[in-house]
């Protein structure tokens, strides 16, 4: 394949994209299916890669890619490899770090003819599958076709890769990597066999954040509580100094229902514009992690750990009984729709954080005078 478009919209920014990461952590009981299955020479033609976004399942769908197209077992192999690794050095391994592995497709959202940045995939896309099928047929190795992600294929690429996972051409693979499977057309579902990611452990998610390069900042269970296991979060987290931030949001909660005035202005500092527009995005998810982790705690599901010191006292503090978590769910849901609304309609994004501040700041008034 070749794709030179620098557009990556499956990458996170600022750490290497999952083609250039050899090491795979947390997963290990879904690489051993598919070695099972590749051992059993029973490979399914169709596989749905889901979990959580950012717990490494586009890198296991590279993994597997790499490890398929060089087709190990083709050499004789007794027993079956024991590992999806290859070499970087391998030549497999190096045409498709440069995206030019002739047995490898691509489906993800590209750019218009105008330059316009897609968020589905399309059916220009599900045609040049089709040709892609038709020119490496006579080729005679392992085909694989990687989409990423197929919860945004739009109906017609969806319609378009059904028509090929129905009818599977021979030795071609699919993977299809899925944050929502819902979203999916049930007869896709229905042709796929699953591998399940797991949100990951503390231990493993500060060592893939130390691989991709990134300072953990705090400890591995906090981390691992903030970003809900997900690789993927953290980094874009520790990138707009969200530990930081989800330690003022806390501290914040800790004075209601007075809240401090003072620290919710300067929470809402510097949001405007282009430059503000990741720390706000980085602001709401951790005001929709603190509201969930509240009404959690009031359903009397309390994490296991603390995100941010203090927090355990502030959740115990805020919601001491199911009620004041039925509270919390409520304002949450709130919440979410008014800032996603606010932001549409592009609000005034310091406006919308203080105007969240108050209702959260009246909520816990509620709540701990009964």
């Amino acid at each position: 394949m070749s794709d030179p478009d620098p557009y990556e919209p499956d990458r996170v920014e600022g750490v290497p994209h999952p083609r250039h990461t050899h090491r795979l952590y947390g997963q290990e009981a879904a690489e051993r299916a598919l070695l099972d299955a590749y051992a059993s020479e029973k490979m399914h033609h169709a596989w749905l890669l889901t979990g959580p976004r950012g717990v490494g399942k586009a890198t296991l769908a590279w993994r597997i890619a790499r490890f398929l197209i060089a087709d190990p077992a083709a050499g004789g192999m007794f027993g079956g490899p024991e590992t999806l690794d290859l070499p970087p050095d391998h030549p497999v391994a190096a045409r498709v770090a440069a995206l030019s592995e002739p047995q490898l497709f691509l489906m993800r959202p590209t750019r218009s003819d105008t330059g316009t940045e897609r968020r589905d995939i399309t059916v220009d896309v599900a045609r040049g599958l089709r040709d892609f099928l038709h020119l490496s047929s006579t080729d005679g190795g392992r085909r694989v076709v990687i989409v990423d992600a197929a919860d945004q294929l739009n109906t017609q690429a969806a319609n378009a890769i059904l028509k090929q996972v129905e009818e599977p051409p021979a030795r071609t693979t699919f993977l299809l990597v899925c944050h929502a499977p819902a979203r999916l057309l049930p007869t896709i579902r229905s042709r796929c066999r699953t591998l399940a990611c797991h949100p990951l452990g503390g231990a493993d998610l500060a060592e893939a954040i130390a691989a991709a390069g990134l300072d953990p900042q705090i400890e591995p269970p906090a981390l691992q509580q903030l970003a809900s296991g997900s690789v993927g979060e953290a980094a874009r987290l520790l990138q707009e100094d969200g530990p930081a931030i989800y330690a003022d949001l806390v501290a914040l909660a800790r004075t209601l229902p007075d809240m401090d005035r003072g620290r919710l202005l300067k929470l809402a500092n510097g949001l405007a514009g282009a430059a503000g527009r990741n720390r706000m995005d980085t602001l709401v998810r951790l005001i929709e992690l603190l509201l969930a982790r509240l009404a959690r705690a009031g359903a009397g599901l309390s994490p296991e750990a603390e995100a941010t010191k203090g927090e355990a006292e502030m959740l115990a503090r805020l919601a001491p009984h199911p009620a004041a978590g039925r509270a919390w769910a409520h304002l949450s849901q709130e919440v979410s729709a008014r800032l996603g609304h606010g932001r549409a309609v592009n609000l005034d994004p310091s406006a919308l954080v203080l105007d969240t501040g108050l209702k959260i700041n009246e909520t816990g008034r509620q709540i701990l005078r009964g």
